[in-house]
Order: C-alpha cells, then sequence, then structure tokens
C-alpha cells in the first residue's frame, strides 16, 4: 500500500483570496469567493494528486489569540457583511462535497494545518499544505511542503520544500518561525525588532542558526553584523517583541481531526461534486470535478454560460471527449524556487 498524501487547504485564505480578487457586483446570493475556493481545489488536487482533502477554516466566532493577547489583529477592520456570508457558504459547500472539514473551537486554519500535517507524518505519509499565508513556511519538513498560492492560480504558483524556501528566504523551516518573528507582521499587529527587516533577519539566523542566539551574545552580533544591528537587538522592546511573536505564531499540532469519522479520502461521490458545482453555477467546471475529484470520465462539455453582452450569446460548445490521463503529468511549477 502507498504512503497517503495528504492535501490540507487552508479554507480561510483561499475564500478570502478569491474575496478581493473580484468585487462580485451586486447579486441576491454572493458566491464568488465559494466559487474560487472550489476551482482552486480542482486545480490542486489535479496537481498534487493527494489521497485525501482536509479542509481548515478559522472560528468565526471567538478566538483563542485574540483573548490570550488582545493586540493580535486587533487593528484589522471588521470583515464586510458579504465576506461572512461566503466564508460560511464556503464550509457548506465543501462539507457537501465530502472533504473532510475541520473549524477547530477558538482556534484557526494555521492549526489545522499544523495538525494534518502532524498527522500525516504519524501515519508515515506526506502532505502538501494549499494557502497564500507565508505562516505555513514554518511547517515544511522532509514530509511536508507548501503549495503557495499567488497570482496566478494553482498552475502558477511554487511548490516550497525546505530547499526551495532557502533559496527563496535564505531560512531554513525551522527558522522560518525565528525570522518571522524578528521581521514582525504588521497584518497581525505584531511589531518586529525595529529596523530588522527580511535580509538582516536572514543574514543573522545564517550567522547564528537561532534568535536567541543571537540575543545571548551582543558582541558576536557588533563583531559579525555590525554596532547598527547589535543596537537593534539590544532596544528595549526587541526582545519582548520577539518573544510575544513566537508566542502568537506558534501552531497548534495536536488537534484532533476526527478523520476516522470522515478520512476525506478521494475519490468522492460523484453525485455530491455534481450537485455541489451545479448549485455554484460551475457548469463549464463540472466534468473536470467529476474527473479530478470522482474518478468520473465523462464526454460531456456543458453549455458555456454566455453574459448577455457577448455577441455570442446563446452559442453552445461542441461535445468533446476528455481525455483519460494515463500518468500523473510532471508540472514545470515542481521546479521553481
Amino acid at each position: 500500500m502507498d504512503a497517503p498524501l495528504l492535501l490540507a487547504v487552508d479554507g480561510n485564505s483561499l475564500v478570502h483570496r478569491s474575496f478581493h480578487a473580484w468585487s462580485g457586483g451586486a447579486v441576491e446570493q454572493p458566491a464568488w469567493a465559494v466559487r474560487g475556493l472550489l476551482t482552486q481545489l480542482v486545480a490542486a488536487v489535479d496537481r498534487v494528486r493527494p489521497t485525501a482533502v482536509v479542509i481548515g477554516f478559522d472560528d468565526a466566532t471567538r478566538s483563542w489569540r485574540r483573548e490570550r493577547w488582545p493586540q493580535y489583529k486587533a487593528t484589522r477592520a471588521e470583515k464586510l457583511p458579504a465576506l461572512v456570508e461566503q466564508l460560511d457558504l464556503a464550509v457548506a459547500a465543501v462539507r457537501a462535497l465530502g472533504v473532510a472539514v475541520v473549524v477547530p473551537a477558538g482556534l484557526e486554519a494555521d492549526d489545522v494545518l499544523a495538525s494534518a500535517a502532524a498527522h500525516a507524518r504519524d501515519l508515515g505519509g506526506t502532505s502538501v499544505i494549499v494557502t497564500s499565508d507565508r505562516d505555513a513556511f514554518s511547517l515544511i519538513d522532509s514530509h511536508t511542503s507548501v503549495l503557495r498560492i499567488i497570482n496566478g492560480g494553482v498552475d502558477a504558483s511554487p511548490l516550497l520544500t525546505p530547499e526551495r524556501l532557502v533559496t527563496l528566504l535564505g531560512v531554513r523551516p525551522g527558522q522560518y518561525r525565528d525570522y518571522a518573528a524578528l521581521r514582525g507582521d504588521p497584518s497581525d499587529n505584531l511589531p518586529g525588532v525595529t529596523g530588522i527587516g527580511p535580509k538582516t533577519a536572514a543574514r543573522l539566523l545564517a550567522i547564528f542558526g537561532t534568535a536567541a542566539a543571537a540575543f545571548a551574545d551582543p558582541a558576536a552580533v557588533e563583531r559579525e553584523l555590525g554596532a547598527g544591528v547589535a543596537r537593534r537587538l539590544a532596544a528595549g522592546d526587541a526582545r519582548t517583541n520577539w518573544t510575544l511573536n513566537c508566542e502568537v505564531m506558534a501552531q497548534r499540532c495536536d488537534l484532533d481531526l476526527d478523520l476516522r469519522t470522515n478520512p476525506g479520502a478521494l475519490p468522492l461521490a460523484p453525485d455530491a461534486v455534481a450537485d455541489v458545482f451545479g448549485a455554484h453555477n460551475l457548469t463549464w467546471t463540472t466534468a473536470q470535478a467529476l474527473r479530478v475529484l470522482a474518478g468520473v470520465e465523462t464526454d460531456e462539455r456543458p453549455p458555456r454560460p454566455v453574459p448577455a453582452w457577448d455577441p455570442g450569446h446563446g452559442r453552445t460548445w461542441p461535445r468533446t471527449t476528455t481525455p483519460k490521463p494515463t500518468a500523473a503529468p510532471v508540472n514545470p511549477q515542481l521546479a521553481l524556487f
């Protein structure tokens, strides 16, 4: 039996990204971000070819981190009502598909990703994490890769391994939390060490291995990186900010994902896939979704949905036969970074 390959998807990250990519316009029930999540899910499964899928979402009702550290994300504006509605719709849609969906009480999708990676590793398998959030970089190891979604979608996004992360940022995965804590994260209202940006943080970690080692030896920091860097690390709030950031950024890897009840194993039920994609007006991608998610080949291509302003309105595309894949394709993006 082959080792399992788990695809762990950051539902919040992909819904947010799809939501802000398009304003949506005036519609009775906005769902463009849900459609974005579904199409990216199909593309990711097609690229990675996992044996199971788990999708994590933030708990929308409470946040343990906000309760523990009130300043965490305190500067963020309230979510738009349309985004809140679509996040709820997204949870319902992927549950209806039959994949494993986890919304941990008081926690975030990040914690689901970390726990899914640990679960796959414990089973002797591997995992690919799908997210646009850089925090997942700390989870990369010989068993875990990160497909970081950037502009251009799944096919144009890099699959990051330990070696590729070093090429990209100059730090190893085990150093990433130190790197992020030194740099800070303004979007989460987590100030870093003043004057220490990404390049300096990477140089410091390349020399000292950890931020703690650098803080412990100011003379060596001055010798290796200069008096300015040593002075910034010695500032009154430097170590405090770094310590706080490390604590807040730490992800839970011990959640019970309840995958015994619903392991999210592929293939999914064809009827469920067809119903969900049809309900969200994704008729043009239903055949691909059935092939990728349910393992069902079809020679039907649904009529192309044409907007009213299209001069070819009413025209349908000819029926074609979807070719049966003979082997997993070699994606050129696997060579990125």
